[in-house]
């Protein structure tokens, strides 16, 4: 049976010592006295990360960074015919936009890699030889037309599919029959004798009869490569992994893990699965949305702590839920423990909100309002581009004025490029017939509030420009003050309504003294110029 035993595997290779796995708690959340706390985030590249996705990693993130252990990224792309092109890229490049950067993972490397499970075949090749020759798993030679009768027959009859363990009992002499026509079949695990109950860090004490309910599972398929059960083991296993923090679907597997750990004769990790992430309906988040991959998020303009933000404000795992939390109130504040078991209802209609006090906290640091600025500048460019008349308001200065002013108002940075204020950068057509529908005294309105901003004598300050503005209208028989200021909105905005509710118009004093704005539409030589420079005066397109 020994000779027919290393037929049924591919040639295997000695592998380099691995060390001995890194230490494991034994108890307790908490890290034990010199044990090393690591965990991992194990995607299957068959999809670009999405926001569940990222949940799962951002909660192993803190919970290592809280212990002081490590962070790893390690990708399950065993099933060959599901993998997409650039999957595995854009996960960890998705990763560190985020924030949340692998200690380890197949770009950085590190001391138990390769981290790609199609890289380490060998290892799942050694484990599956040690089952054989235990017992605790066996070939099988049913076809998949078999199988998939097996399914059917199941479901007609309203059963759960399970394998019959139709391969569980062939003699030596069958086996060896099978495999003269068959020299590479699957391998499955044998599940006897009763699961081991286990103490789920979220979920208390847990056990599943996983033999009385499912058949014997395949560990390694005929193509040589492992399905998740038996890799996810072996890896957790030669990593070093003290916790493995998932989501709760893969809760009902774990007792089938832990048999597979008791065959190996190795000591599990301790488990902690999360609840899933849902939509706010209840529904699941789903990769055919099109709406979670974090790539849009990003090309959206939306920050990474936002993002971070929100996805643990809807669950649990902390003392309170309060909007505007950093990466590191996040990994300060969060305790496994408070983790409970119910799903975590995702608004995203709320992520705007949220996006805005992380704004705000990145503009009232000098330093980040720096960088802001360049960023704001390379997007008027890019929206703008030809039709800057006055390039002018690329001036930093400028820039970081309009930043300062709006902060508290808009939720993206790209919001300040959206034609609600394209004023800000362009000069508007505002034609004579569109100001003549507010007022015939189109002419006296300009002159009387260039008349204003021109006077050398007085101090315009935001109270002063107020008052003056309230007496424009003052011997124009017939114009009232409320005309007066729909005249200046159109004429230094090109808008007949506010564009955006809560935001400061451009036609209000305030915006007016605080912004130094230009005055393209009051005058043809007024652009970028400030209050109190000489201006000529109106000068309008017909």
């Amino acid at each position: 049976m020994a000779l027919l035993l290393k037929r049924l595997l591919w040639p295997v290779r000695p592998l380099a010592p691995l060390g001995r796995p890194v230490g494991r708690r034994a108890a307790s959340v908490g890290a034990d006295a010199g044990a090393a706390v690591r965990v991992r985030f194990a995607p299957s590249p068959t999809g670009f990360l999405h926001l569940g996705g990222l949940r799962t990693a951002l909660y192993n993130y803190i919970f290592a960074k809280k212990h002081q252990g490590s962070f790893i990224l390690r990708l399950e792309d065993t099933d060959q015919t599901r993998l997409v092109p650039g999957a595995a890229e854009n996960i960890e490049a998705m990763l560190e936009w985020a924030g949340i950067p692998p200690d380890e993972s197949p770009r950085r490397g590190g001391p138990v890699g390769p981290y790609q499970q199609s890289q380490r075949l060998e290892l799942y090749a050694q484990a599956t030889k040690a089952l054989l020759e235990s017992g605790a798993a066996y070939p099988c030679f049913c076809s998949p037309q078999r199988l998939e009768l097996l399914k059917k027959e199941a479901l007609r009859n309203r059963q759960t599919p399970r394998y019959d363990n139709r391969c569980r009992n062939l003699t030596q002499k069958q086996v060896a029959q099978k495999l003269a026509k068959d020299p590479k079949p699957a391998i499955r695990f044998r599940l006897e004798g009763e699961a081991p109950a286990f103490q789920d860090l979220v979920y208390g004490w847990n056990r599943h009869e996983v033999a009385s309910v499912e058949g014997d599972p395949v560990i390694l398929k005929s193509d040589g490569f492992p399905t998740y059960h038996l890799a996810c083991v072996v890896d957790d296993h030669h990593m070093g992994i003290s916790h493995v923090l998932r989501g709760s679907e893969w809760l009902v597997s774990t007792s089938k893990h832990l048999l597979l750990y008791q065959a190996l004769g190795w000591q599990p990790p301790r488990f902690a699965h999360l609840p899933l992430l849902l939509n706010k309906d209840g529904s699941k988040l789903s990769k055919r949305q099109g709406d979670i991959f974090l790539e849009q998020f990003a090309a959206a303009d939306f920050l990474p702590d936002a993002l971070l933000d929100i996805i643990t404000n809807c669950g649990s795992g902390f003392a309170e839920n309060q909007m505007g939390r950093t990466l590191p109130e996040l990994i300060t504040q969060f305790d496994l423990t408070r983790i409970t078991c119910h799903s975590a209802l995702l608004d995203l209609d709320k992520l705007p909100e949220f996006n805005r006090l992380h704004l705000c906290r990145l503009v009232s640091n000098e330093t980040q309002r720096r960088q802001l600025v360049g960023k704001l500048q390379a997007l008027v460019e890019e929206t703008f581009g030809s039709q800057l008349q006055d390039r002018d308001v690329l001036d930093p200065a400028y820039v970081e004025r309009i930043i300062l002013l709006r902060q508290g108002h808009i939720c993206r940075l790209q919001d300040l490029v959206s034609p609600a204020h394209s004023y800000l950068w362009t000069r508007p057509a505002v034609g004579r017939v569109q100001l003549g529908t507010i007022s015939e005294k189109v002419d006296a309105i300009a002159k009387r509030v260039l008349g204003i901003l021109e006077a050398p004598s007085i101090s315009l300050t935001q109270d002063m420009l107020n008052r003056e503005l309230k007496k424009v209208s003052e011997g124009l028989e017939g114009t009232r003050h409320s005309t007066v200021m729909q005249f200046l909105r159109v004429a230094l905005s090109g808008q007949l309504v506010n564009g955006q509710m809560g935001w400061t118009a451009p036609w209000s004093p305030s915006f007016i003294h605080s912004a130094d704005i230009h005055w393209p539409a009051l005058s043809s030589g007024l652009g970028g110029k400030k209050p109190n420079e000489t201006r000529s005066l109106p000068s309008f397109s017909p």
